[in-house]
């Protein structure tokens, strides 16, 4: 491996997620990275992050490098050369730019990636943001999304994948689908058959949806709106709800994580923790699970391999959030006040940022320019720097 090639790996943390490295080598990698070279040969992955090392990950990054390019090399396939590779980039730091108003309790929040529109989601209303309201403290924002009942708060928004629409659900008879463009509208509305939703979920398709409520999990079709199935799931095992394929997961107060076949509707797997759950998503590839627990671990799960990995924070919360970026190569992870960024798969902590108050939600812009936090009353908007 030449000196040049060596120099651009060691610049950015976003080549560990190179093409060089195949999917199904992914578990391997970071067994070795997290575990070492004694190590390796253990079935089960366990790292804490809060007590490596500061340095650690700089000073082996050279031989995880060079190890990564001694695995994946293939004698029948061709190098790839260094100039047609294209890497995702992790950002380095966030730049706080800006705070909007909500008013109230921002419980749900969204940004889109394509005209950078912010949704502020809480008690009775949502509020729609420019992007120029974003580098701004007192912006009146863009409109004001008005429901008929006021005493409705919405406590999930997903954006679908066009970024043209939107569904939010919360303490509410009906899960509402808005048209955001031209002008901000309700397309309809889906009722349901629960009082409070507490999450939502959708396919990378965006034809299912999944709402959670207490007890329950309901299966929307979106295209036609169509309830498909109300579907039991332990009630206190119902806080949370996630899709990846052809999977779905549901976790909460019993501390249990549950997969479960959309195809039959059969549980899949089962796994016990010891701590309440208050979140789950996936990454991109729909390869991995992230759960995020009330003492501040995240466990990471293969969807399909019993492979699993730990990582510690050693903070009791309250709040736990979390977001993979649409590229796949970072997450954010939000624990009461604090933010924190990690890069995928190496784990390295990229920045942390402290709120004076416990943040409710958060998103990530499809482009990856922008994080947002939804707390107390506003929402603040940070630029991410690469």
């Amino acid at each position: 491996m030449s000196t040049k090639h060596n120099r651009k790996q060691r610049g950015s943390m976003g080549c560990l997620s190179s093409p060089r490295l195949p999917r199904h080598r992914m578990a391997r990698f970071i067994r070795r990275r997290a575990l070492g070279p004694h190590n390796s040969g253990s079935s089960s992955l366990w790292t804490d992050l809060s007590s490596r090392p500061a340095g650690f990950l700089r000073r082996s990054q050279k031989q995880q490098q060079n190890w990564i390019a001694a695995s994946c090399q293939d004698p029948s396939v061709p190098p790839i050369p260094d100039e047609v590779v294209v890497r995702q980039r992790a950002p380095r730091e966030s730049w706080k730019v800006g705070n909007v108003r909500h008013g109230k309790k921002v419980y749900a929040i969204a940004i889109s990636g394509s005209t950078h529109h912010v949704y502020t989601c809480g008690h009775g209303y949502i509020k729609v943001w420019d992007e120029s309201a974003l580098h701004a403290c007192n912006k009146a924002p863009q409109a004001q999304l008005d429901f008929q009942d006021h005493q409705s708060r919405v406590l999930a928004c997903k954006l679908l994948p066009d970024e043209q629409s939107l569904i939010t659900g919360g303490l509410s008879r009906n899960l509402t689908l808005w048209d955001l463009a031209p002008t901000p509208r309700v397309r309809a509305q889906l009722a349901s058959t629960g009082p409070m939703c507490y999450s939502l979920a959708l396919s990378s398709n965006a034809q299912i949806c999944l709402a959670c409520f207490k007890g329950f999990v309901e299966i929307w079709d979106l295209q036609n709106q169509i309830l498909i199935r109300k579907h039991e799931v332990p009630e206190y095992g119902s806080r949370c709800v996630d899709i990846a394929g052809n999977k779905f997961w549901t976790g909460g107060e019993d501390a249990s994580l549950y997969s479960w076949d959309l195809r039959n509707y059969q549980r899949v797997q089962e796994h016990h923790f010891r701590h309440e759950i208050l979140s789950i998503t996936h990454d991109p590839s729909e390869e991995w699970v992230l759960v995020g627990l009330r003492n501040s671990d995240i466990i990471i799960l293969h969807t399909h391999r019993r492979e699993k990995l730990k990582i510690f924070f050693n903070k009791y919360i309250h709040r736990h959030n979390l977001k993979f970026s649409s590229c796949g190569s970072y997450f954010v992870t939000t624990l009461d006040e604090s933010i924190h960024c990690l890069a995928a798969p190496s784990l390295q902590r990229l920045f942390q940022a402290e709120e004076s108050t416990d943040i409710l939600c958060c998103d990530v812009s499809s482009d990856n320019q922008y994080l947002v936090t939804g707390s107390k009353n506003s929402a603040t908007v940070y630029q991410l720097l690469y």
